[in-house]
């Protein structure tokens, strides 16, 4: 359990919060829009010291707690939702490692990935199965003192960029967590990019589909040491917590531009001879707006201090992940209703908050299956407190 210093959480988070604005969002669209990775904003997130944020400070990271972790993902996503991108699938693994990897795991990863080298990939997801995780095919067979991967996974974020991956694969055992090594590049020894996937919005960053092809592991790689094998799903499903938290807190930054994007418009725009913030139909959107954004927010706290904790945070994080990624899209959406015409068009970001909204909803595990996650919680926790 970290604990962040108040005054130094607040300084690290106002830097960034600065940086976004002289930065990162004069130039955020010219990225945007020609699908290019912001080489010069991700080193400037390791001069931050972000790709270390939630690893312990004995591994050379700021081992922030989750709630600082969280605001600095707001303040990134508000600029530019990618960028919090960047982070996310990192963060997992490095999580992964530093929760249920051996000492040896830990110090032979964890000092180079708190300075964003290696960059680090999350691989769950397969072609037939997303949410259900039960359906990966993907295989590791032991020789001798390695495993032999075979299969292809799907919606790989960072995937080419990135020199670790945190892989599930199928084992006797049962779904077993992988660290598998590689060079940063379209393949190597048996991984190969198959392709890169089109995506709506969530541009600049790379989401790709990798197969693996007799590409050999070692045993030293299997996440937990032989204790792991078998657990990877217990594993990954702990860290999707925080994965969960993080796109809430994204959600909270794109809900945030699309409102501060509409209180500016529904001020310099004029209608019928006033400012169009006061026509009542405004100002009924701006207020649930804003309401909807607070409540976001809070949300993101309750979980990121459950998680913090070390509690069991599923239905909190599942609850912070639907309500926040809900509230983005409608926010994007008031926005260029609020915009009118100019919404529409590629000359306000609004039409980038709108594209990148629903990736929210559908990424770390659908809003259809956070509600699963959530009651299914909440009746385990009904059951523990009402014993019959």
């Amino acid at each position: 359990m970290a604990t962040t210093d108040t005054a130094l959480a607040d300084e690290l988070v106002a830097t960034v919060r600065k940086w976004v604005a002289d930065v990162v969002i004069p130039k955020a669209s010219d990225f945007e829009h020609a699908d290019e990775y912001p080489e010069p904003f991700v080193e400037q997130m390791k001069a931050f010291g972000l790709f270390g944020s939630r690893i312990p400070e004995e591994h050379g990271g700021l081992e922030l707690d989750t709630l600082t972790y969280a605001r600095l993902m707001e303040e990134l996503a508000y600029g530019w939702m990618s960028l919090a991108g960047v982070l996310n699938t990192h963060t997992i693994a490095a999580n992964l490692i530093e929760r249920f990897g051996t000492d040896d795991q830990k110090a032979r990863w964890l000092p180079g990935m708190a300075t964003g080298n290696p960059r680090a990939a999350f691989s769950l997801s397969e072609p037939d199965a997303g949410s259900d995780t039960q359906a990966i095919t993907c295989k590791a067979v032991r020789d001798g003192d390695v495993y032999v991967l075979n299969g292809t996974k799907m919606w790989v974020t960072n995937g080419e960029r990135a020199g670790l991956v945190a892989l599930a694969a199928r084992t006797p055992e049962g779904i077993t967590c992988f660290i598998v090594e590689k060079e940063p590049g379209s393949s190597f020894e048996g991984i190969a990019t198959s392709r890169r996937i089109p995506k709506l919005g969530y541009k600049g960053l790379e989401t790709v589909e990798m197969t693996y092809t007799d590409h050999r592991v070692p045993v030293a790689n299997v996440l937990g040491g032989e204790a792991g094998l078998g657990h990877g799903l217990h594993y990954i499903l702990g860290s999707l917590e925080l994965g969960r938290i993080n796109i809430a807190a994204r959600a909270v930054g794109v809900a945030r531009a699309a409102y501060d994007a509409s209180m500016r418009y529904a001020h310099e725009r004029h209608t019928f001879g006033v400012p169009i913030h006061q026509h009542q139909a405004i100002q009924f959107k701006l207020a649930d707006m804003a309401t909807k954004l607070e409540a976001s927010r809070l949300l993101v706290r309750s979980a990121a201090e459950k998680f913090e904790a070390g509690e069991r945070a599923d239905v909190e994080a599942g609850m912070a992940k639907l309500f926040c990624s809900e509230t983005a899209f409608e926010l994007a959406t008031e926005a260029m209703r609020i915009h009118g015409g100019y919404g529409y068009t590629s000359e306000f970001p609004v039409e980038r908050y709108f594209r990148d909204a629903p990736l929210m909803i559908i990424g770390e595990g659908t809003n259809e299956i956070q509600r699963i996650v959530i009651a299914r919680g909440l009746l385990r926790r009904w059951t523990e407190s009402h014993p019959a």
